[in-house]
């Protein structure tokens, strides 16, 4: 496990510091296992990992009615700092302890092990070689891929495993041979940013939903198998493969991809953030985005998976912990950058040399977000557009309704006529200002606050990309803008 002299500075006298280590975290929900417990961490423990990583065992007792807890309490003694456990208060199931796992976990990569040896840890480095040479955000272990040798399975359980993992591919578009398995490896930055609601052994099709939903780079990689039979102590049963279609089918309507909390997510309380919106907002822009775009407010990269990537696509936030999860997301990317951009604060990472350099700068649905001195924010945004380039954002509409009920925290509304003076105000040249996705007016609850339903959801997501007519028709819910520079040449024309 990583300590302090790992992570500081080279010693006085030397020229070069000591490179950061990173951290892997091993998660391992644990519940009855006192046979096979103390053998698992003993091979987890002597793994083989890649160079420049530690390693921490992050053990979660899911209220263990047998000698489980002395075990622990044993491993905990017999490593201390490398091995840390923790306790639920009551039985919960996998999920609840992966979710607990989670929250405890310091590393920089994480992977699921269960606590026996079906599994063989030897095969880290194989799983982890796609994380770490910056390929994939998600890698899973096979059992079913392609490998020279493999152990014979029982039948059944093995159909069963494939009519899940199939079932899975159909709703989430991914191509997995083994959804189910346990070896679920991430960077820690994605895997916590996922919401995780499942207490049992539903946390597998659940959050290969999410990573699927969230666009998110996954591989597979073929890995052993030792499964055992119930008479070890085997635990997942027909019912939890019942419980797995429940949860496929729930989250194949249900678009519950990032926490409530970040700012500019698929929200599962704003419709707005379904795929096809994204992907119609995208389609709609398309004739104004030039190969050089910025996107502000780009949140969790809920729109940036859309956007382009052509000469430069640069995203931009102002929130660290959406920074790092970005800069994470695009590593190794040679179009796509990530920069601070904080319109509040005014502070940026942004040199002065990219002033003048972008044909476009994009902001879906964060306009509500500006500074009160939104002029001035866009006096920023301006500096950094070509003479001709163009400024694109949604801004919600304004109603009788929502002007009167807004207030606090919630987001800004504009009319059409507020949008037009703060824009001429700024220096500004309005080329279009239509409204857009009206459709989702039939869908919202008078309560903001109450979730639609399910089907709305699914129905709104579907219908949002083939009814542009409907914008003309039903009232507006939203703007979508398209302004450039006022410079000497559109001085003339406006």
């Amino acid at each position: 496990m990583a300590n302090d002299n790992d992570l500081a500075p080279a010693r006085e006298g030397k020229t070069t510091q000591t490179p950061k280590r990173l951290l892997f975290s091993i998660l391992i929900p644990v519940y009855n296992e006192q046979a096979y417990l103390n053998r698992i961490v003993e091979t987890v423990v002597a793994a083989p990992l890649p160079e420049g990583l530690d390693r921490e065992l992050i053990l979660v007792d899911d209220c263990s009615s047998d000698a489980t807890p002395k075990v622990i309490q044993e491993l905990t003694t017999k490593y201390p700092g490398l091995v840390r456990a923790f306790r639920q208060p009551k039985n919960q199931g996998k999920g609840a302890a992966i979710r607990r796992a989670i929250l405890e976990m310091k590393g920089d990569y994480a992977i699921f092990q269960d606590a026996d040896l079906e599994y063989n840890p030897m095969e880290y480095s194989l799983i982890l070689a796609p994380l770490l040479d910056g390929r994939a955000d998600v890698v899973y272990g096979s059992r079913f891929a392609s490998r020279e040798t493999r152990k014979i399975l029982q039948y059944h359980h093995k159909l069963g495993n494939l009519a899940l993992t199939h079932l899975s591919n159909f709703t989430t578009g991914l191509d997995l041979t083994d959804m189910e398995t346990c070896y679920k490896a991430f960077r820690a930055d994605v895997l916590k940013s996922i919401p995780l609601r499942s207490n049992r052994f539903g946390i597998e099709p659940e959050i290969t939903a999410k990573i699927a939903k969230r666009g998110l780079t996954v591989y597979e990689v073929p890995i052993s198998y030792n499964g055992r039979r119930y008479s070890e102590g085997k635990k997942i049963g027909w019912k939890d493969g019942v419980s797995a279609i429940r949860v496929i089918l729930k989250y194949w309507f249900y678009d519950d991809s990032f926490y409530d909390g970040d700012a500019g997510s698929e929200s599962s309380q704003r419709l707005e953030f379904s795929r096809n919106f994204m992907k119609t907002f995208v389609k709609r822009i398309a004739p104004w985005l030039g190969a050089r775009t910025m996107e502000i407010y780009a949140g969790m990269g809920a729109l940036s998976r859309f956007l382009p990537q052509k000469e430069r696509l640069t995203l931009t936030e102002s929130d660290e912990r959406r920074l790092a999860f970005l800069r994470g997301s695009y590593d190794g990317n040679a179009v796509v950058e990530v920069q601070k951009l904080d319109l509040i604060n005014n502070e940026t990472t942004l040199s002065e040399s990219e002033c003048g350099t972008f044909d476009s700068i994009v902001c879906l649905n964060r306009a509500g977000e500006l500074p009160p001195n939104v002029g001035g924010a866009l006096d920023v945004l301006r500096q950094y557009l070509k003479p001709n380039g163009k400024l694109i954002f949604t801004a919600l509409a304004a109603t009788g309704r929502n002007r009167k009920k807004r207030g606090g925290d919630e987001p800004r509304v504009f009319t059409r006529k507020e949008l037009v003076e703060i824009l001429e105000d700024a220096d500004f040249v309005i080329e279009r200002v239509e409204p857009f996705a009206s459709i989702q007016g039939l869908f919202q609850r008078r309560d903001p606050n109450k979730t639609p339903s399910l089907c709305g959801f699914k129905l709104f997501d579907f219908l949002v990309s083939k009814t542009k007519g409907l914008d003309k028709i039903l009232r507006p819910v939203r703007y979508i803008v398209v302004a450039s520079p006022r410079n000497q040449a559109n001085k003339h024309n406006a």
